[in-house]
């Protein structure tokens, strides 16, 4: 520790007590709710406090794991509470204490720990966990982060014995192996309710083919599609997002545990088999990348944006589609909501957020990626800054993500309604290409077609009122066919759809290879 002078006791017991108060304010509220009247007291204490000689790191709230001999003066409460983390990364508790038992048993191989030792960490972390899982751990004022709070009631518990686990290990190294365990098991659940979509939208893909409803380009009616069609082209959309996850599983699952703070370990700790006790695919193999990467965390938020821009598109159809000017949905009242004010008034409100929260998922990615830009290499404080918005989007993509199911499974799809919105210069295409299987140039068949449409809308008619005489005088190559309104005809809307048989197209038969394909991808998980 620095030398100093040593103050009278009185001033450092007093110091203590004033800090103390402080602290039993804040956790009262006067930080949140009254801080114009703490301000003169605080401002006071500080001034008193900056760099106090000789102030043993063994204060009023017990021995401060992140501070050592170095420092002789107390931290600024608010600074304490800047700078600590266990308000939201106690999630992690549990991948902290899996890494702590890997840890000292790592340590066990080296011979810094006696078998004895090491049995009893186990056994005194295994208490710590058991308290966590029912709801009985304690945080205690000093507590900055899920570490300092598991290694300090680690202690509490086993005696001496716990300040030797954290032998060789750097919270640098440590917090990035619980962040890496951590994503592993989110990732696998994320995986688990995607894949619950994607089932969902393909059972009724497969159950619900008779329907025929615009499909839109410009937002504006362009040609016929199934109802099925349009719910596998999101089927397709989240399929890649399951894949996206599952590439970057393995980029996820690399092990930094046992590099120290940046620069390796001083005992000969076997990686290796450290990786593979807490199921790591392998090793960080430089240290200095080991403590300060991030991407892992960035490529994360960015499949969950993209995840979140489709779920925002979805939410955007089904608003429109649900609204009283389509009408093709009819949404259950359990994803509803209705108006304060107007009694009548039935709300999107899920698809609402849907499309919202995306904003807010996307908004977390750019925010970190502007973070992590402007540091150097290896771990600085700002990456402490990584698990708020990593944590926040994963709560919001699998709130997201589940509440899509819902509101997917349980609609109602109108058939009447979609049906009534088809017109038929969304089979112009049709007429244009009745002319190039004559052997008429696509071109030319487009301008025709759309002489065509001109033509009815002259006459203040539908299409289908224009005889095949009135067709071969704007085209001499037009059948008879051409003018057909009966089933299978020109203007048949099912018929339209059976035209386009090519895989991926909307037809019965293509429909029903994206969902055999897609099932049988379901299968295979």
């Amino acid at each position: 520790a620095i030398c100093s002078q040593r103050q009278p006791m009185s001033r450092i017991s007093a110091l203590r007590t004033s800090l103390s108060a402080l602290r039993t304010s804040r956790s009262t509220g006067i930080f949140a709710h009254g801080r114009a009247a703490a301000a003169p007291a605080l401002q006071a204490q500080r001034r008193s406090m900056s760099d106090t000689p000789d102030v043993s790191s063994v204060s009023s709230v017990g021995f401060r794991l992140s501070r050592s001999g170095r420092f002789s003066g107390e931290t600024d409460p608010l600074m304490e509470q800047f700078n600590a983390s266990i308000g939201y990364d106690k999630r992690m508790w549990r991948q902290d204490i899996n890494g702590s038992i890997a840890y000292a048993s790592a340590l066990g191989r080296t011979g810094l720990l006696t078998a004895e030792e090491v049995a009893k960490l186990h056994e005194g972390l295994r208490a710590v966990a058991k308290e966590w899982e029912e709801g009985k751990f304690e945080l205690q004022a000093g507590d900055e982060d899920i570490h300092t709070a598991n290694e300090r009631r680690l202690t509490e518990i086993v005696g001496a014995v716990g300040g030797k686990l954290h032998t060789g290990r750097s919270r640098n190294d440590q917090v990035v192996t619980d962040v890496r365990l951590w994503m592993r098991d989110e990732v696998k659940e994320l995986q688990g309710h995607l894949r619950g979509l994607v089932r969902t939208a393909v059972e009724r893909a497969e159950a619900e083919q008779d329907y025929i409803m615009p499909g839109y380009t410009h937002l504006q009616r362009a040609q016929p599609i199934r109802w099925s069609h349009w719910l596998l082209c999101y089927a397709w959309q989240w399929k890649r997002d399951v894949e996206r996850l599952e590439e970057m599983e393995r980029r996820v699952n690399l092990c930094p545990l046992g590099v120290g703070a940046l620069s390796g370990h001083p005992f000969g700790v076997d990686r290796h088999a450290l990786a593979s006790d807490l199921g790591f695919d392998g090793i960080m193999m430089n240290s200095l990348d080991a403590v300060g990467d991030r991407e892992f965390i960035l490529e994360f938020l960015w499949a969950s944006s993209v995840t979140m821009l489709h779920m925002s598109r979805l939410a955007e159809d089904l608003i429109l589609y649900s609204s009283a000017e389509f009408g093709f949905v009819h949404l259950a009242d359990a994803y509803s909501t209705g108006s304060s004010l107007m009694p009548q008034k039935k709300n999107p409100d899920a698809l609402e957020l849907l499309r919202g929260k995306s904003g807010r998922v996307i908004g977390q990615t750019v925010g970190l990626m502007t973070t992590v830009k402007g540091t150097p290499s290896t771990y600085n404080k700002d990456l402490q800054e990584d698990k708020e918005p990593l944590f926040d989007a994963a709560d919001t993509l699998r709130a997201c993500v589940q509440i899509a199911d819902g509101v997917l499974a349980t609609l109602k799809p109108n058939g009447d309604k979609m049906q009534a919105a088809l017109d038929l210069p969304m089979l112009a295409t049709d007429l244009s290409d009745h002319l190039v299987r004559k052997g008429v140039p696509f071109r030319e068949a487009h301008h025709v077609a759309g002489a065509v449409v001109k033509e009815a809308e002259d006459r203040g008619c539908t299409l289908d009122k224009l005889t095949g005489d009135d067709l071969r005088k704007i085209h001499p190559l037009f059948g008879d066919d051409a003018a057909s309104s009966g089933p299978g005809g020109m203007w048949d809307y099912e018929a339209a759809v059976e035209r386009r048989q090519t895989d991926g197209g909307t037809s019965r038969r293509g429909v029903q290879l994206q969902v055999d394909a897609l099932k049988e991808w379901l299968g295979k998980a």
